[in-house]
């Protein structure tokens, strides 16, 4: 097996692997798929699917999707459907040792779900604070208090690494502090480093302390400690991320077609300047022209030494769906958290 991968991901377009996905997903440059709802019908359609992408690529990659839960899960149909996860930071005031389990369950039976399908990861769990503001995060965080969310999240991560599924913490520094949505606007926060270092940033050094394995980058402009928004900031990645925090993990871009990410009209130049800025992966979804424009012209080919890849990659032991669906705690937290969705 190479030691090298590559270092873009990417997405498809249907519910199976075409001749032009195939020929994208062998570019020396990919290193990986996204997955979104109009990817998927069915639980057997979907693990056709990785088994198609797998084989069509010769080298290593990875394969992942956004099932955070509420409004965020791409895949429902015969799946668990998943509650917010304002719903545990809600039980944590009432009964904190109970809502820290259901946590850690919810993760291991997320983890058990898609891995038995053969997806690596959720890009989960979020680690913004819910300040009320954000039109985005809302009650996909988990708390609006930062020893609260690295409670619950570090619950959550444990769960999804019993599973065999690595952890991606996003959208660092946190994006709860800000009204816009990146996805269609610019954010601009603020607060100085100081500020944000004593609230928004404390649920990300608190799961890099207990192994985080990937961050996700948001983009946001934060004018009081760079110019550049957080994804294509050396000061962000390299000195205070890498550095103050000491994180050693996988850091990934948020999507680089989003508009909080438009420094530039050219999609290569988005890439190679996140990459430089110190984002090991970049994500370039729902945009085929985009990442067509970067593989035609990215001349640098940015790869991944296997000690950095290695690192997203799940373990695919032990879940098949025929046995966690035997396995008393899955019926059990399916059934708790099937009732905590239809309450939310």
């Amino acid at each position: 097996m190479t030691d090298k991968a590559g270092s873009l991901i990417v997405d498809l377009q249907g519910t199976s692997v075409s001749a032009e996905d195939s020929e994208i997903l062998n570019h020396p440059q990919v290193g990986g798929v996204i997955l979104f709802a109009r990817n998927y019908e069915s639980r057997e359609q979907l693990t056709q699917l990785c088994r198609q992408i797998r084989k069509a690529r010769k080298a290593p990659l990875v394969i992942m999707v956004d099932q955070e839960g509420g409004r965020v899960q791409r895949f429902t149909h015969e799946f668990t459907r998943l509650p917010f996860m304002a719903v545990f930071g809600k039980l944590h005031d009432e009964n904190p040792a109970l809502a820290k389990q259901l946590a850690e369950d919810c993760g291991w039976l997320m983890a058990m779900e898609l891995l038995s399908t053969g997806v690596d990861l959720s890009l989960a769990p979020v680690l913004d604070l819910n300040k009320g503001v954000s039109t985005v995060i809302g009650e996909r965080a988990f708390d609006a208090c930062s020893q609260n969310v690295i409670t619950l999240a570090s619950a959550f991560m444990r769960g999804m690494h019993e599973a065999g599924m690595p952890a991606t913490g996003k959208h660092f520094p946190g994006h709860g502090g800000v009204v816009l949505d990146s996805h269609v606007a610019n954010p601009v926060d603020e607060r100085s480093l100081q500020e944000l270092e004593h609230d928004d940033m404390q649920p990300f050094a608190g799961l890099i302390k207990a192994g985080l394995p990937a961050v996700m980058a948001a983009h946001i402009i934060f004018p009081n400690v760079d110019a550049k928004p957080v994804g294509y900031s050396s000061v962000w990645l390299k000195e205070i991320l890498r550095h103050r925090l000491g994180f050693d993990g996988l850091i990934l871009s948020d999507d680089l077609s989003m508009e909080g990410a438009s420094i530039s009209s050219n999609y290569a130049e988005r890439v190679k300047s996140a990459r430089e800025a110190g984002c090991d992966i970049a994500l370039l979804c729902n945009n085929r022209k985009g990442v067509e424009q970067t593989l035609d012209e990215l001349k640098h080919t940015y790869l991944l030494d296997a000690d950095k890849w290695s690192k997203l990659q799940a373990d695919f032991s032990g879940t098949s769906k025929e046995l966690y669906q035997s396995n008393p705690r899955w019926i059990k937290t399916r059934d708790v958290l099937t009732r905590l969705h239809h309450e939310s």
